[in-house]
């Protein structure tokens, strides 16, 4: 299958900080039969991101007009795509028929084109790290293809004293400080009865729970089916804390909202990480030892 498949690497936000990695997983994406067009360019680079502002929006339009093209994979995330979401052209993206693909930063892309649009993308790897790293995730890579190329992808997660869940709307979502960002934009969708997905990086319990009350005083979160949490890691806790944490803040989450809360999602800035279709319907059923994630009826490689 790989061998039919053509990839368009765009730089939307920030730029390679190592450019041999890049070319390392060019390479090897190139060894398994993928064909790799770039839609960047190194000496592009513009203070810290992968080029001008008008110059990204030029790469992700002639990305989505590249018909050696199935798939927009973003370069990496940092920061870039909200200096850009007004100047992009959404019914272009959405009627190329590309299956755009990141994370991170890329979550406010995401998000666009489904408020704009409707479209789906995909939640999942990018080049940086998810392809440069050596050894990469066999994990990540195949459940990135088995998604991409089926009419129906699934998650199960084992988490022991899960709450109760039977729920079904569309999954949306994303990177946490990217969603709470959008709010009051025309680039949040206005999602009812949905599936909420979210993750993030370096974010102490403390501006977590902060830009989940946003979400909650915006209406957003009460608004949902259920929603469930990826992978929150990569802060401190200190003394000043007195017992206050990640656990104790879900607590009280769970307290407060009207719909399930569930965790153990294996997605976010980690290695193994699975890949989401953003905007498609799924359904999410589980008990006191775990759950599971269906996702179905979404663009997908083979319907070509």
């Amino acid at each position: 299958m790989s061998e039919s498949i053509g990839i368009a690497l765009v730089a939307p936000s920030g730029y390679a900080t190592d450019i041999g990695a890049v070319e390392r997983a060019i390479a090897r994406l190139q060894a398994a039969g993928y064909r790799v067009n770039r839609h960047f360019a190194a000496e592009e680079k513009h203070e810290r991101f992968g080029a001008s502002d008008a110059l990204r929006v030029a790469h992700l339009h002639a990305a989505a007009s590249d018909p050696d093209a199935d798939i927009v994979l973003a370069l990496r995330g940092g920061y870039g795509l909200s200096r850009i979401l007004p100047q992009l052209d959404w019914p272009l993206l959405a009627a190329s028929g590309k299956l755009f693909l990141g994370h991170s930063d890329f979550t406010a892309f995401h998000l666009g084109l489904l408020a704009q649009t409707g479209a789906v993308s995909f939640a999942g790897p990018m080049l940086c790290d998810d392809f440069t790293r050596a050894p990469a995730s066999d994990f990540t890579h195949a459940h990135c293809w088995q998604c991409l190329t089926s009419e129906r992808t699934v998650v199960r997660v084992e988490q022991p004293d899960s709450p109760p869940v039977d729920a079904g709307g569309i999954l949306w979502g994303g990177n946490l400080a990217m969603v709470a960002h959008l709010v009051g934009s025309p680039y949040l969708p206005h999602i009812t009865g949905g599936i909420l997905f979210l993750e993030d990086i370096n974010e102490h319990p403390f501006r977590v729970e902060r830009m989940l009350l946003q979400l909650l005083h915006a209406g957003v979160l009460a608004q949902q089916s259920a929603i469930v949490l990826g992978d929150f890691s990569g802060y401190k806790l200190s003394e000043i804390d007195n017992g206050f944490c990640f656990e104790s803040m879900l607590a009280r989450l769970r307290a407060t909202l009207p719909v399930p809360v569930l965790t153990g999602l294996p997605f976010g800035h980690i290695v193994d990480k699975v890949t989401l279709p953003v905007g498609a319907p799924a359904t999410l059923t589980g008990d006191a030892h775990g759950w599971t994630l269906t996702v179905s009826g979404y663009p997908h490689l083979l319907a070509r």
